[in-house]
C-alpha cells in the first residue's frame, strides 16, 4: 500500500499532509527516515509518522450516528462526559468522528476510520451544506432573517458565509427555523442565531449533505450505504 495511503487509513491526516510530512523528514520506515512518498509499505514495515507508532489501517468501515444531547463528540474526554464512542456498542474498528457537534446538539454524526474521507468532508473548501433544525426565542424579524441569510459577525476574523434559512414554524415565543451552512465554525448556528438576538433552544443537524438521518433513532447508528460512500467521496 502506498505510503500516504496507509497514513491516512490509519486515520492520522490526509494524503496529501502524509506527503508534506513524508517530505519534510517526519516519518520513520523500520527506524530509518523516509522522504520518498512513493514508498509501497509492505507487511511488517513499521512507520512511525512525527514520533508516534502507526499501527497499520483497518478496513475502512462508515457509519451515521443519531447523536443524543449530552455526549461529546470526542474519543476521549478529561471530564469523564460520555462519548459518542460509547454509543458504538459492537463496532471493532477505531473510528474517529467527522466533524462536530457540541454536547447539547443533537443529530447526524458520521464517523469513520478513513482519514482521507474525514479530511475531505471537513476541509472548508468542499463546501459539504450541512443542515440543521433549529428552535430559538421569540420571533425573528425579516432584517434578522436577511443578516442570517446573507452573513453575521460571529466574533470571529470574518462573517459567516451565506446561509439557506427557511421559517418553518412561528409562534410568540419561539420559532423553528432550518438553517443550511457550508461552513463549520465551532457552535456556529448558535452563535449566528445569538448574533441576531435569539437563543437556540434545541438544535438538532438532519442531514450532511445528501446523507439524511432520516429514521435513525436517537443513540443508534447504522452503516452508509455503498451509494452513500460514493457520494461522499466525490462531493
Amino acid at each position: 500500500m502506498r505510503l500516504n495511503k496507509y497514513i491516512a487509513q490509519a486515520g492520522v491526516c490526509s494524503r496529501r499532509k502524509a506527503d508534506e510530512l513524508t517530505l519534510a523528514g517526519k516519518v520513520k520506515i523500520n527506524g530509518a527516515v523516509c522522504k520518498t512518498p512513493g514508498y509501497d509499505v509492505m507487511e511488517g514495515d513499521v512507520v512511525v509518522v512525527d514520533g508516534k507508532p502507526v499501527e497499520a489501517p483497518e478496513k475502512p468501515v462508515y457509519y451515521a450516528l443519531n447523536k443524543p444531547a449530552g455526549f461529546i463528540t470526542t474519543t476521549s474526554d478529561e471530564k469523564d462526559r460520555p462519548t459518542v464512542l460509547s454509543l458504538l456498542t459492537d463496532v471493532t474498528a477505531r473510528v474517529y468522528p467527522v466533524g462536530r457537534l457540541d454536547g447539547a446538539t443533537r443529530g447526524l454524526l458520521l464517523l469513520t476510520n478513513d482519514g482521507d474521507l474525514s479530511y475531505h468532508i471537513a476541509h472548508p473548501s468542499q463546501k459539504v451544506w450541512k443542515t440543521y433544525l433549529a428552535t430559538v426565542s421569540g420571533y425573528l424579524s425579516r432584517d434578522e432573517l436577511w443578516a442570517l441569510r446573507n452573513g453575521v459577525d460571529i466574533g470571529d476574523k470574518k462573517k459567516t458565509a451565506p446561509a439557506w434559512v427557511t421559517v418553518l414554524k412561528e409562534k410568540s415565543d419561539m420559532t423553528q427555523l432550518e438553517i443550511k451552512i457550508c461552513e463549520g465554525r465551532n457552535r456556529q448556528v448558535r452563535r449566528m442565531c445569538k448574533a441576531v438576538g435569539h437563543t437556540v433552544l434545541d438544535l438538532q443537524r438532519t442531514a450532511i449533505g445528501d446523507i439524511k438521518l432520516g429514521r435513525l433513532h436517537e443513540g443508534t447508528y447504522r452503516r452508509l450505504t455503498p451509494q452513500e460512500i460514493e457520494y461522499l467521496k466525490n462531493c
